[in-house]
């Protein structure tokens, strides 16, 4: 989609031709290269979030908490991955977040039975899969 979007306005630069508005046409020519700038950071960012998710082994077992794990704790759960927000699975919910986050790093190696601290809430490591 904004591969679309981007491919759409680089067209409407090209085309457009200098007519007698001027200053107009300059503004618009202006208004479509900062929106083709914004799309390609917004693209730049998907191509990121899109090689992190690539990386995620689904079948990788791993007794401490990196990429892909899912971390199950007294207090939430969490997918480690990208920052996505929270979902639902079979009526459990979990926290998809980046390893860059505070909470991401201070899970990142840990193991079941660590306890952990952070905000002054603690909460321990139940399970990782």
């Amino acid at each position: 989609m904004l591969k679309i979007q981007m491919d759409e306005l680089e067209e409407g630069l090209l085309s457009e031709t200098k007519s007698s508005a001027g200053d107009k046409h300059e503004t618009g020519r202006a208004m479509m290269h900062l929106e083709r700038e914004k799309l390609g950071k917004q693209y730049a960012e998907l191509e990121k979030l899109k090689t992190i998710l690539a990386k995620i082994d689904p079948l990788h077992k791993t007794t401490s908490a990196c990429l892909g794990s899912i971390v199950y704790t007294d207090k939430a759960n969490y997918f480690l991955s990208i920052s996505a927000g929270t979902f639902m699975v079979d009526s459990i919910s979990f926290f998809a977040i980046s390893l860059q986050t505070p909470v991401g790093q201070l899970l990142l190696n840990k193991v079941v039975g660590d306890q952990l601290s952070f905000n002054g809430n603690h909460f321990t490591i139940q399970k990782i899969e």
